[in-house]
């Protein structure tokens, strides 16, 4: 497992490839979609409580 130095020396690498604006959309893209994701999974289960409740 890499320790806290690997970790920072990643993560200066992928800010020079990537570039701190990039880098920043990416992160937000991200979080979107996760959000999205969550409530994709929060509407399934009431679907399913639903149809559940239907029988």
């Amino acid at each position: 497992m890499p320790g806290i130095k690997e970790w920072l020396l990643i993560l200066l690498v992928v800010l020079v490839i990537f570039g701190a604006g990039k880098l920043r959309n990416i992160g937000s893209d991200l979080g979107a979609a996760v959000k999205s994701f969550k409530e994709g999974m929060n509407n399934s289960k009431k679907k399913e409580i639903k149809k559940k409740a239907k029988k």
